[in-house]
């Protein structure tokens, strides 16, 4: 389907692709960093359409594909991308995804194509008949490596708690932190099959002392450092705490 995906540019040779006709609370933020050498993608969508062929900046590039996590909505289109990051702990995931280990089967019960999708990607597209591509890693990625483009430089922050092998990706020069599910401005999901709500805590007091002005979420919308704080404190306090 054509103008499936929508692109918006941010400051520091970043844009925020999205899948236009899908729901927010499914669709996740994808990010394409632009550098010198080479790109990054950091996530790549639901998979229903082709992100490699809709979006004409990533043509004639070498493109390092992140996998901030592997739930069905963050690598969907890892397969067309020669060369697939991800965490040790999620690499099978990305290897040989089901409707289990991605999550798919337990997010399926409150997903209709009425509430979430204003399009089809196709005309025969059905939520039943939906599946992730294969797409094996090629690089395996941990805590306090660094993703290097050329003239850009991004280290890893192992973030454990939405799910086992989710990783932060940080930009010092920019004061930029790329969150993946770690942290959006939204209720965060920490009863998923193999989430830990304790483990959860403990990361989120992490990355509130991580230096950072400018975060970018894997869903819904961008904010500075005030609201990352602000967030991460509602979480860490339960209801009726102080």
């Amino acid at each position: 389907m054509e103008n499936w995906y929508e692109t918006i540019d941010q400051a520091d040779r970043v844009t925020l692709i999205r899948e236009t006709h899908v729901h927010p609370d499914l669709r996740c933020n994808i990010w394409h960093i632009r550098g010198r050498q080479r790109d990054m993608l950091i996530d790549s969508g639901l998979g229903v359409v082709s992100l490699r062929a809709s979006i004409t900046a990533l043509a004639g590039r070498e493109v390092l594909a992140v996998a901030s996590h592997t739930h069905f909505d963050h690598i969907g289109c890892h397969h067309e991308f020669e060369q697939r990051l991800c965490h040790p702990l999620e690499a099978h995931v990305l290897d040989s995804p089901d409707g289990q280990n991605t999550v798919w089967t337990e997010y399926r019960q409150q997903v209709s194509l009425q509430n979430h999708f204003d399009a089809l990607p196709f005309a025969a597209f059905t939520l039943d008949s939906y599946t992730v591509q294969p797409a094996a890693p090629t690089r395996l990625i941990n805590e306090a490596d660094v993703i290097d483009l050329g003239d850009r430089v991004f280290r890893v922050f192992h973030m454990p708690g939405h799910s086992p092998g989710s990783v932060c990706l940080y930009e010092a020069a920019s004061k930029t932190m790329f969150t993946g599910d770690v942290l959006y401005d939204g209720e965060l999901l920490d009863t998923l099959y193999h989430s830990d709500r304790e483990v959860y805590r403990e990361t989120l007091a992490r990355l509130r002392e991580l230096p950072g002005e400018t975060f970018h979420c894997g869903h819904y919308a961008s904010f500075g450092r005030q609201r990352m704080i602000e967030l991460v404190d509602a979480y860490r306090t339960p209801p009726g705490q102080t």
